[in-house]
């Protein structure tokens, strides 16, 4: 069985257990304990009332009074719900504990009013003149002052708050200040203004006693579109937690609980940790330098795959170490011997036993350019293994790659008695890349087949245009390097494209090359998105094919 699903069941295992665990528990507790009230202590509607008018008389709004519900909550232990007469404006202390909000309760909602109502009058035998003046500049007063505070409550700034002869609330920043918090004390337009004088200068004309109901009625329906507005209150069930619930039980399940989880924890970890422990000593022993170190794999699970995949990682990094020595080794035993004998001939030169003729400067000359070779191949082989050759890419005919790497080996073939010839296409097949590149690798292969054919024999170049698949379209340009000389042996093909490696050990370089053109060639290719195939047949001959991708906009359908 997988290691996830075995993790997956033992943790469905626990929390089902939990679960159920859990709901018997509160099934058990919730019918035998717990009771909603449905009527409201009237000390809590008093008290609810009180604290709530308080903050509408002291902030001027109902901005922010969900902390005071909330605090109520805490406090009372009852669950409230204040709304306006349309519903709209809504807190219901179950919605701000994370609830969803329960069916009120039985009782009745009550109404909380906050809007202030004028109430200090100037005193007996006094004209209704003043009175109406105190009242207009009440309205006035309020209607700014009270849309200035909803301001600041929004800014987060609680406003100070004073009393002006009339008894009614007027609002001014901290500090007795008109602006504050990006807020300013608003100017009351003329069409207010207008109605505050319509509404004031009816109370002119009554008789003091009747002027201040007057102006008490007047002052409310000049406000009555501003500050905050009355909420109808309601007080439902108790809240859960002033409950008392028996501890007993839940302890037993919860220690029940968490001794089935521990108990999966402990099977889980000895699972998991025991291969965790191999595969960290084994990848310390990496480190140190130890690549034989391998860990047990067995079972079909994330683990045996994970444990495997490290045994290949290893297996990796020994077959890398072992290249890297081997290539030193190589690098090596290929420079020794040439450089062992330039230095010999430079000593002997030096202390006079050979004489510097023309002849043999241009002999040593020679072999330092052997050498010279060998490290530029060397350069160019790791650079482009490392993906850092520079390639100028174009479109460029494949027919001219072929041209350029007769016309470049004529000479050698000529003097080695090998006629090259180009097999000549009808049309154009393009192929995107860098030309200079190109011509390097397939300058690799051509020279390659001539030093290993035979005088009289035959190296022929030839392109083609080909489809992928079982569609018509081209989608391939084919370069092929045919020669006629002794061949490679099936059991060398494998070894063809190593470093250094050389089909006939006895071979030297004057007639074996450095041993680096091919994986050179293999890598340019391998980087134009194409691939390098061989074919050969020992006395017959070998065949190289490069094949090479062809651009979209250059395919065409009919591929040969």
């Amino acid at each position: 069985m997988s290691f996830r699903v075995r993790v997956l069941a033992l943790l469905m295992l626990v929390a089902v257990a939990a679960t159920a665990a859990t709901a018997w528990l509160t099934l058990r507790q919730v019918t035998r304990q717990i009771s909603e009230s449905t009527v409201s202590d009237r000390q809590d509607v008093v008290t609810v009332d009180r604290r709530l008018r308080e903050h509408a008389d002291r902030h001027g709004t109902w901005h922010g009074v969900e902390k005071v519900v909330r605090s109520l909550t805490e406090s009372t232990g009852q669950r409230i719900r204040v709304q306006d007469e349309t519903g709209e404006f809504t807190i219901d202390s179950d919605a701000l504990a994370g609830r969803t909000p329960r069916p009120v309760g039985a009782a009745p909602p009550f109404l909380i009013d906050p809007r202030p109502q004028a109430g200090v009058f100037p005193g007996p035998g006094t004209s209704p003149t003043p009175l109406t003046k105190a009242t207009l500049l009440s309205i006035i007063d309020y209607r700014a002052s009270v849309r200035f505070a909803e301001c600041l409550a929004l800014a987060g700034i609680t406003p100070s708050v004073q009393r002006d002869r009339m008894n009614v609330p007027v609002y001014r920043g901290p500090g007795g200040r008109t602006r504050a918090g990006g807020c300013a004390l608003p100017r009351v337009t003329e069409a207010e203004h207008e109605r505050a004088v319509a509404g004031a200068r009816d109370c002119a004309a009554v008789s003091h006693d009747l002027a201040m109901a007057c102006a008490t009625r007047a002052f409310a329906l000049q406000t009555v579109d501003v500050g905050p507005q009355p909420l109808r209150a309601s007080l439902g069930a108790l809240d859960d937690t002033g409950l008392t619930v028996a501890s007993r039980p839940a302890v037993l399940v919860a220690l029940g609980v968490g001794g089935a989880a521990v108990l999966g924890a402990l099977l889980l970890s000895r699972a998991v940790l025991r291969p965790v422990k191999d595969l960290t000593a084994a990848s310390r022993g990496l480190a140190e330098g130890d690549l034989a170190r391998r860990v047990p794999a067995s079972g079909g699970d994330e683990i045996g795959e994970l444990g495997r995949s490290f045994n290949r990682m290893a297996d990796a990094l020994a077959a890398g170490e072992e290249r890297q020595r081997r290539l030193i080794g190589d690098i090596a035993h290929e420079l020794r011997t040439p450089l062992g004998n330039l230095r010999g001939y430079l000593e002997a030169m030096q202390d006079g036993y050979v004489e510097p003729t023309p002849e043999l400067l241009a002999s040593l000359h020679e072999e330092a350019m052997l050498q010279q070779r060998i490290v530029d191949d060397l350069q160019d082989l790791a650079l482009a293994e490392a993906g850092a050759l520079t390639y100028h890419r174009t479109d460029l005919d494949a027919r001219d790659l072929l041209d350029a790497c007769a016309i470049a080996h004529r000479a050698l073939a000529d003097g080695a008695g090998v006629a090259l010839a180009v097999v000549p296409h009808p049309l154009p097949v393009m192929v995107h890349g860098d030309p200079a590149r190109l011509r390097q690798a397939l300058s690799n292969l051509v020279g390659n087949a001539v030093r290993h054919t035979e005088a009289g024999g035959r190296v022929t170049l030839a392109v083609a245009d080909r489809s992928m698949g079982r569609t018509a379209r081209t989608t391939e340009a084919a370069l092929t390097v045919r020669d006629t000389g002794s061949g490679i042996p099936a059991d060398q093909l494998p070894y063809l494209f190593d470093r250094f490696w050389r089909a006939d050990g006895a071979r030297g370089r004057a007639t074996g090359g450095s041993g680096l053109g091919l994986p050179i060639a293999r890598q340019i290719v391998d980087d134009h998105g194409g691939r390098v195939e061989v074919r050969s047949e020992v006395g017959t001959g070998t065949v190289f094919t490069v094949t090479l991708p062809v651009p979209e906009k250059s395919r065409t359908g009919g591929g040969t």
